[in-house]
């Protein structure tokens, strides 16, 4: 018989890692609706020419992308942004302003495989549409610290790093017309991944001078609201300079009244390379450093619907990586257990299915994790299982135990038992266990 391997980059998720996976976006997503964000579904092949017309065809390698029957050029999506903006501007009309959604699904990249990073791989989008108020941006960056702290992270493990992509391109500006204001832009979102030299020349490449590149990465270093004016007054006259500053602080300040301020750091070298970033921008990343790579990010992309054929709409999003932020979660030891839970086992000796399927259906009902035997096991193998998935409560309904109208409760933890009426089991209380009846 033929054996199969798992494809490199792909994952399988077994019961304990699902487990963890489950909480992780249950808990995204519980945030993200506590904010009224409303969940949306979205297809996994997309047309390929929607990446293609933006990023050019040399983008075809970094995509899971193939003609289907119909001789379409498709693709498994790699990215939320531009199926949503698709749907935003498919119904535009008819959605009250602002939309606010959200979604975790999977998306597909052919890629380097590393540490944190899949070919399969998972995302909680969220996005607002409609809104081009600092709130709106502020906002995104609340529900998303908020779930990192219902998560268990502190303002000690993360740390959002915010720019702003029109003071990028309005200080590119301002060295001449050659600059490729895009291509120099990538370079600064390779800044951190490269060494000083490597960086110099992608400048160099995209129009600047190299003395041109040292005064330009100069600046970036400013780190503090208050002395964003040093960029206004190095480029004097540019009215979107200072637009893109005032704007900046505008969501800093919001961010703060959120609560959230203090995850905020200003980094004007964040760039986020996607052409599509039209604004404010940010990435998170672990605040001890421990953990290089962003775990995530987001930001203004104003200009998008509009490309999609829809009217001029401002939207800003952002999309936690699930693989990235488990390494976050691990780091800080906040990361969820890997564990089955289950609440009662009912087990099972000689002919006594009818009893104990009531009783499995009563608890069930009840809101609880109930297991009970398929396998026509021994009396020591079901309670071996019962102990393997971390049953809390193990319910014997034996025929001895019926015989004398009881059933015997034994608790797991401490391998105590005794027993309870039939008749009188679960009962009124809405979890029974072995200190109910002791």
């Amino acid at each position: 018989m033929p054996t199969y391997e798992r494809l490199k980059g792909f994952r399988d998720f077994y019961p304990p890692e699902m487990a963890v996976r489950r909480e992780v976006t249950d808990t995204l997503e519980s945030v993200a609706r506590g904010y009224g964000f409303r969940e949306i579904d979205t297809p996994r092949l997309e047309p390929a020419e929607m990446w293609t017309d933006k990023s050019g065809d040399d983008i075809v390698d970094e995509l899971y992308a193939f003609e289907d029957h119909g001789g379409r050029h498709v693709t498994l999506a790699p990215e939320l942004t531009p199926t949503v903006a698709r749907m935003y501007a498919a119904k535009a009309q008819e959605l009250s302003k602002p939309v606010k959604w959200f979604s975790t699904r999977p998306f597909w990249r052919y890629e380097a495989v590393q540490q944190g990073r899949f070919r399969e791989f998972y995302q909680t989008n969220i996005d607002v549409f409609g809104s081009a108020e600092p709130a709106a941006d502020a906002e995104v960056l609340a529900t998303a610290a908020d779930a990192l702290t219902e998560l268990g992270l502190s303002a000690d493990d993360f740390e959002f790093r915010v720019s702003h992509r029109d003071i990028l391109g309005s200080l590119l500006r301002s060295f001449g017309d050659d600059v490729d204001v895009r291509a120099a832009i990538r370079a600064v979102d390779k800044s951190e991944k490269v060494d000083e030299n490597e960086y110099l020349d992608l400048l160099n490449d995209a129009g600047l001078g190299f003395d041109e590149a040292r005064e330009f990465d100069d600046l970036l270093g400013v780190d503090d609201p208050a002395d964003l004016d040093e960029l206004t007054d190095f480029a004097s006259g540019s009215e979107d300079l200072a637009d893109a500053v005032e704007n900046l602080r505008a969501v800093l300040a919001a961010a703060d009244d959120l609560g959230v301020g203090e995850h905020c750091d200003l980094s004007l070298r964040t760039a986020r390379g996607l052409d599509y970033y039209t604004g404010a921008v940010f990435e998170c990343f672990d605040a001890t450093g421990e953990i290089g790579r962003s775990v995530f990010g987001g930001g203004r992309y104003d200009d998008l619907i509009e490309e999609f054929g829809g009217q001029p709409t401002p939207a800003v999003g952002v999309a936690p990586g699930h693989a990235p932020l488990g390494l976050l979660l691990e780091r800080a030891g906040v990361a969820p257990e890997a564990a089955i839970e289950t609440d009662y086992y009912v087990l099972q000796v000689g002919d006594t299915r009818t009893t104990a399927a009531r009783i499995a259906r009563d608890l069930r009902g009840r809101g609880h994790v109930v297991e009970s035997d398929v396998s026509d096991r021994s009396f020591g193998a079901q309670l071996n299982y019962a102990d393997s998935i971390n049953a809390e409560t193990v319910v014997i309904v034996g025929e001895q135990d019926l015989a004398n109208d009881e059933v015997t409760l034994k608790d797991m933890a401490s391998g105590d038992q005794t027993t309870a009426p039939v008749d009188e089991f679960p009962g009124e209380s809405d979890r029974p266990t072995f200190d109910d009846f002791a």
